[in-house]
C-alpha cells in the first residue's frame, strides 16, 4: 500500500487520516481501550472502510479539547 504524502493531501484539499494505532500510540493508551471508548459512546469520531477504523486528526484534536481538564493548573500558576 502506498503512502499518500502531505503534499498530496493539500492538493485533493484533504486531511491525514490516523490508524488506530497511531491515535492509541498518541492518546498513549491501548487499542483495545479506544475500543471500549467507542463501546461506551466516547473516543473520537471514526471512519470505517471495511474492517479498518481511521480517525481524521482534526476529530482526534478536537475529542482532546474536549476532554481536557478544566480545573487543572500549570505548575507556573501560584493560585
Amino acid at each position: 500500500m502506498d503512502a499518500i504524502d502531505t503534499a498530496t493531501l493539500e492538493l485533493w484539499g484533504l486531511e491525514r487520516l490516523l490508524s488506530i494505532n497511531e491515535v492509541a500510540a498518541y492518546l498513549r493508551v491501548s487499542v483495545s481501550t479506544i475500543y471500549e471508548w467507542r463501546m461506551k459512546g466516547d473516543a473520537p469520531e471514526a471512519h470505517r472502510y471495511g474492517k479498518h477504523l481511521t480517525f481524521a486528526a482534526s476529530d482526534v484534536r478536537a475529542w482532546v479539547d474536549a476532554h481536557r481538564e478544566s480545573g487543572a493548573r500549570s505548575p507556573a500558576d501560584p493560585r
